[in-house]
């Protein structure tokens, strides 16, 4: 398997630092409000290289935090008069359950920063006594010209970093021994939470808190490391510097970015008023389509977000699920018995698109090709499955569809529900009818239905409905 590496620019073959195990780190949300879509695609992707690791057998430790204390937070709690521990204990509860509607897998661990105040304060430390970092009024930095390898993850030119910051006239600034040293520690302003420190009473800089959690949940080194492109600097950046100057030993081996995500071919921005949270996209779709969609591109890509392509996504995830319900209709009511000759070479051949999908995981997690092989495994079963086929044949392919579906995160299986006593009742007046053929009021009641977002299917197994 290859992975694009952010820190060489090319694609590496995977190698994990112990056979068998990815520690892998993702930066997660700022809980100051509901998650935009923007964030939601990092979620979803990197979710799913993590199921498709774990179909491919191996056992991920996946970390992905919290950024529990910001500038953000403190602003959102004093615009509502409550404490900072409120608005962030208060959004990421809805951030769970957004990321629970499109079914992103529990992390290992959802560290937040804040538990780890302790850990920070000790790394930082390290950092002074090794020469790394230095204290300026109770303020602490990291010392840039310290570390020789800086930039090595963005590929920036410092020194012209350095002259665009020339001019720059910020309270605190002047302080710094380098314009690109970042603060490490911050001493507290009025109303702002605070953790005592050798330093001063105050919190911790934003690039610290993941370098810290890391380190406690995966270790001085870990596999992987990922997050959108936004974040390769300054913050993964800082990461880097922080925690090899501190652990003495390589950070990550492997860097994995995203790329933007765009509204309408524009950069998504609440000024544009074209800024959409999860949960203003699942008052229209369910979920599951804005995972189809996400996964829709190769998570390196640009995606354009936009009405016209999410419908496309509802449209390909109704086509999913329809051979699934079919497949599981046929796995129920089929013929009995054993395979023919014929349906085992048949399900032989549903069981290969389980390589061809594994091949374009391989490459660089490329979900877009891969939804492409399901989507020629739903034409494969809606030719070669018919209402002849054996429940055996039916269920082989039904678990081919379920396990690729699966991998990228997808439900397809038709969902259990159970119907209001006055709908059932009126399927049940309407099967009378029919009966009596008294079709007139058999037909006025399937639109009454409709009318209620309740479609009937007439199948050879019987009446079937589904919700439209």
């Amino acid at each position: 398997m290859k992975i694009f590496n952010t820190a060489t620019m090319t694609k590496e073959e995977f190698k994990p630092i112990e056979p068998g195990r990815i520690r892998m780190y993702v930066c997660g949300p700022t809980v100051y409000n509901l998650i935009h879509i923007g964030n939601a695609r990092p979620m979803i992707v990197f979710d799913t290289f993590r199921r498709y690791m774990e179909h491919k057998g191996y056992r991920v430790d996946y970390v992905s935090n919290f950024t529990d204390v910001d500038d953000k937070i403190i602003k959102a709690a004093n615009d509502e008069g409550v404490s900072a521990q409120e608005i962030s204990e208060r959004y990421m509860k809805e951030c769970l359950k957004d990321m629970e509607g499109m079914n992103i897998e529990p992390a290992t661990v959802n560290p937040q920063a804040t538990q780890e105040i302790d850990g920070m304060i000790e790394m930082i430390q390290t950092l002074i006594d090794k020469g790394y970092a230095y204290e300026k009024n109770g303020t602490v930095y990291f010392s840039t010209r310290k570390d020789p390898d800086y930039g090595c993850l963005s590929h920036k030119d410092l020194d012209n970093l350095r002259s665009g910051f020339r001019d720059l006239k910020v309270s605190g600034e002047e302080e710094k021994e380098d314009q690109l040293d970042f603060v490490l520690w911050k001493p507290k302003k009025e109303g702002e939470p605070s953790w005592p420190s050798p330093w001063s009473d105050g919190r911790p800089g934003w690039h610290i808190e993941c370098s810290v959690m890391a380190k406690r949940y995966l270790g001085d080194t870990i596999d992987i490391h990922a997050g959108g492109e936004d974040l390769v600097f300054p913050h993964h950046e800082n990461e880097i510097a922080q925690s090899c100057c501190a652990n003495g030993v390589p950070f990550a081996h492997y860097w994995m970015h995203n790329a933007f995500l765009n509204i309408n071919n524009k950069k998504m921005s609440k000024s544009l008023g074209n800024f959409f949270t999860v949960r203003d996209i699942s008052k229209k779709y369910d979920l599951q389509v804005l995972r189809l969609f996400m996964l829709s591109a190769h998570y390196r890509s640009p995606l354009n977000f936009s009405d016209e392509l999410m419908e496309a996504a509802k449209a390909s995830l109704d086509r999913i699920k329809t051979a699934a319900a079919h497949l599981t209709d046929l796995s129920e009511a089929g013929a009995e018995g054993q395979m023919t000759e014929t349906e085992q070479a048949i399900a032989e051949e549903a069981k290969g698109f389980i390589a061809k999908f594994d091949e374009k995981m391989d490459d660089d997690n490329n979900t877009a090709d891969a939804l492409s092989v399901v989507f020629d495994l739903v034409r494969f079963a809606n030719t070669k499955v018919t209402e002849g086929s054996t429940r055996a044949l039916a269920k082989a392919v039904l678990d081919v569809l379920v396990e690729l579906t699966g991998i990228l995160g997808l439900k397809v299986l038709p969902e259990k529900e159970e119907l209001d006593l006055d709908i059932e009742a009126l399927i049940e007046e309407r099967q009378a009818a029919r009966k009596a053929k008294n079709f007139a009021r058999a037909d006025q009641i399937r639109d009454e239905l409709l009318s209620k977002g309740i479609q009937l299917l007439d199948t050879r197994e019987g009446v079937k409905w589904k919700r439209v």
